[in-house]
């Protein structure tokens, strides 16, 4: 199949290209680079062996995502492409608003003019919001969301649902996915956010490497085991191997279904920085802060409807986790433009 990759040269993106392409899927690339390194797109082709199409395109560009669609001949379309800081959602609402709804309109627009009829779209677990009790269950509502980030999830899940009611044809798989962490066991791509990371682990990795002077854990006064927050951690690889699955999926079903990726287990931003100390014998200075807005307590998955509907489970652990992190920050002190 033909599988355009809107954000594809992204951390979850760039991973779940090369996991495609070994699978025997073509893969083509839509990416404006805002959060992301054209380098990333050298790699996968590095990695699969395989030419890997790919444009500079803001998802948004409705003419330009339409010619894509049109020259390729594109048989399923994943959404990668959204802003997705929690904390920077709560500072630029309108922002993420016009970019993430947006997008995902222009592929729908550009999917139907072009006859592609698969769609899976890259949600989250902050959809679930702040009155459903962990761990969460994709038969749940969906809930109140605490950031503009999680409500940029939540309506794009119900426009995605609302058009495959109204287009018999049109196969939904919102992939509600937990924490992502982790990199390729290559060191060649991993998650190399621009400026300061919002995301835990790749913080970590900077501290540990030298980039940053420390870490700051936002709150340690949670109603948790440890006073800081405990969320699903779930290695990129499985994550990725997990949209593979989605859209043979998508391609052989139609209307919708909702499935979390994670790993049902729960782990604390403590348990996790001394985690990765103890996986890669270093030691990571941190600090405690004020509460993040925005952030809940704790939350992770039930993931049985994966295993039922998709035939997946995570199969990487925590150390796997913290362990390929290392080995991609060691290999690329300073990401991708080193």
């Amino acid at each position: 199949m033909k599988i355009l990759l809107a954000g594809g040269a992204g951390y979850i993106g760039s991973h779940t290209a090369v996991q495609l392409a070994n699978a025997g899927h073509e893969v083509v690339i839509a990416d404006n680079y805002y959060n992301s390194s054209p380098e990333a797109v050298n790699r996968i082709q590095e990695l699969t062996g395989k030419e890997i199409p790919s444009y500079d395109v803001d998802v948004k560009d409705k003419a330009k995502v339409d010619q894509i669609m049109k020259e390729h001949k594109i048989d399923c379309v994943i959404h990668f492409a959204g802003l997705k800081a929690v904390g920077e959602s709560v500072q630029k609402p309108i922002e993420y608003y016009r970019n993430n709804i947006d997008t995902t309109l222009t592929l729908l627009e550009c999917m139907k003019e072009n006859d592609v009829h698969a769609f899976v779209f890259s949600s989250s677990a902050t959809v679930y919001g702040e009155e459903n009790p962990a761990p969460y269950t994709e038969t749940m509502t969906r809930g109140r969301c605490s950031n503009p980030y999680g409500w940029t999830k939540s309506m794009m899940e119900q426009i995605l649902e609302d058009a495959s009611k109204a287009d018999p044809e049109l196969s939904v798989v919102l992939l509600r996915y937990f924490n992502p962490i982790g990199a390729h066991e290559s060191g060649r791509i991993g998650e190399d956010p621009q400026g300061i990371p919002n995301n835990l682990m790749p913080y970590i990795a900077q501290t540990a490497i030298g980039r940053r002077e420390k870490l700051t854990i936002f709150g340690n006064d949670y109603p948790t085991p440890d006073g800081t927050c405990r969320r699903d951690y779930i290695h990129v690889m499985d994550l990725a191997d997990g949209h593979v699955k989605a859209v043979e999926y998508a391609c052989e079903n139609k209307g919708t279904e909702i499935i979390n990726l994670g790993t049902g287990t729960p782990y604390s931003v403590l348990e996790i920085v001394h985690a990765f100390e103890k996986s890669n014998g270093i030691k990571v200075n941190f600090e405690f802060g004020p509460r993040r807005e925005g952030d809940l307590p704790e939350f992770w998955a039930e993931s049985e409807k994966a295993e039922k509907l998709l035939g997946w489970t995570a199969k990487r652990n925590l150390e796997d986790m913290c362990r390929d992190t290392w080995n991609w920050q060691t290999k690329n002190p300073k990401g991708y433009n080193a």
